[in-house]
C-alpha cells in the first residue's frame, strides 16, 4: 500500500506528478485553516506532510498518528518544535542552500534602496514634485567604501557580504558567529564583539534565525548603541527585533534609516507606522521569492520527503540525529 503524503503549498504539475508515482497525495492549494475538516481527515492518514506556512504544535501532531516526516518548504523551522517532533521520532527537513544567493540579493536590495532612498525618491517623482534639479535635501549615502556589519555570518550573511565586499569595496565586520577564517581570508572580514559591531557598522544586517536566544536580540539598547548615521536591515526574521525599539529609533533620529522584509506580525497591520515611514523600505518577505528560486525550494521539499519516506537520507534534514541511530 502507498504511504499518504499531505501537501499544502504550491507545487508544480512535475513535482506533483514525481510525488504521485510513488505516494498517495491529498493537496491542498491553497491551505484555508488548519481547521479544515478535509485537512484534518487526510491528516490522520498521513506519513508525510510538505508545506510552509503552518504553525506545526503538539496538538497538531497528535492528530496524525502515522507521521514519519515534514518537509518544510523553507530554510527557517520556527514553526515546527523540533524537540519535540524528535521526541516522536519525525524526521525534519528544510530547504537550504537553493535560496542563499536569492536572499542575499534581496539584502543587498535593501542596503542599496536605504542608502539611496530609492523608494521614497521614486514616489517623489510620482507625486509630481520633480519641479527642479535635486539638493541636498534629496541627497542619500554611499554604500561603496563603507562598513558592512553582518550580525550571524551563515550563508545568507556571508552571501550578502560578498557582495559588498567583493562588488562595492565594504569592509566587513561579523559577530554572533563562531570564527570564519576562510570567509576572512576571502572577504577581509573581522570578527568582533557585537557592541562594537553595532557602534562602528554603517550598515547593520541582521541574518541570524529565530530561536529562543535570538528573540528580541535587537532593542533598544542596541538601536542606542548605533551610530545616528547607521542604517538596519533585516531579512531574518520579524522577531529578531523589537519592533517597538525600532519604531521609536527610527522616529527620534537614533538611526537614519531601516529596510525590512520581515516583521513581528505578517502582514503588517494597518496601524504600523512603518510604511508611511519615509526612512523605511518595507518589503512583503519576498526574501526568495523569486519564479526560479519558489521552484527549486519546492523540489527540494520533493526530493526530501521521497527519500525520507522511503527510507533514504534525505538531502537536507534539521534533527538528522533521528539518522544516527
Amino acid at each position: 500500500m502507498k504511504k499518504r503524503i499531505v501537501a499544502f503549498r504550491r507545487l508544480n504539475d512535475d513535482q506533483l506528478g514525481q510525488l504521485r508515482r510513488d505516494f498517495h497525495v491529498d493537496y491542498f492549494d491553497p491551505l484555508a485553516s488548519a481547521d479544515d475538516p478535509a485537512f484534518l481527515a487526510a491528516l490522520e492518514q498521513a506519513h508525510g506532510l510538505v508545506g510552509a506556512g503552518l504553525k506545526v504544535t503538539p496538538a497538531l501532531l497528535d492528530k496524525a498518528p502515522h507521521l514519519e516526516a515534514i518537509a518544510s518548504i523553507s530554510v527557517g523551522y520556527d514553526n515546527y518544535p523540533v524537540e519535540e517532533l524528535t521526541r516522536r521520532g519525525i524526521l525534519l527537513c528544510n530547504t537550504p542552500d537553493v535560496l542563499t544567493e536569492t536572499t542575499a540579493d534581496t539584502g543587498f536590495l535593501l542596503i542599496m534602496s536605504t542608502a539611496r532612498r530609492a523608494v521614497e525618491l521614486a514616489e517623489f517623482v510620482k507625486r509630481g514634485d520633480w519641479k527642479a534639479s535635486i539638493g541636498e535635501a534629496q541627497f542619500g549615502s554611499d554604500v561603496h567604501g563603507k562598513t558592512l556589519g553582518m550580525v550571524g555570518f551563515g550563508r545568507i550573511g556571508a552571501a550578502i557580504a560578498r557582495r559588498g565586499a567583493l562588488g562595492f569595496g565594504m569592509r566587513i565586520l561579523y559577530s554572533n558567529a563562531s570564527p570564519k577564517p576562510a570567509l576572512e581570508d576571502e572577504l577581509g572580514a573581522r570578527r568582533c564583539e557585537f557592541d562594537e559591531l553595532l557602534e562602528t557598522a554603517d550598515f547593520v544586517c541582521v541574518t541570524v534565525p529565530l530561536s529562543a536566544e535570538t528573540e528580541r536580540l535587537i532593542g533598544a539598547r542596541e538601536f542606542g548603541l548605533m551610530r545616528q548615521s547607521a542604517i538596519f536591515i533585516n531579512i531574518s526574521r520579524g522577531k529578531v527585533v523589537d519592533e517597538k525599539a525600532l519604531i521609536e529609533a527610527l522616529e527620534q533620529g537614533e538611526i537614519r534609516a531601516a529596510g525590512l522584509d520581515v516583521f513581528e506580525q505578517e502582514p503588517l497591520p494597518e496601524a504600523s507606522p512603518l510604511p508611511q515611514m519615509a526612512n523605511v523600505v518595507a518589503l512583503p518577505h519576498i526574501g526568495s521569492g523569486t519564479v526560479e528560486t519558489r521552484t527549486a525550494m519546492a523540489q527540494r521539499a520533493v526530493d526530501n520527503i521521497t527519500l525520507a519516506l522511503s527510507g533514504k537520507r534525505p538531502i537536507s534534514p534539521v534533527n538528522d540525529e533521528l539518522l544516527n541511530d
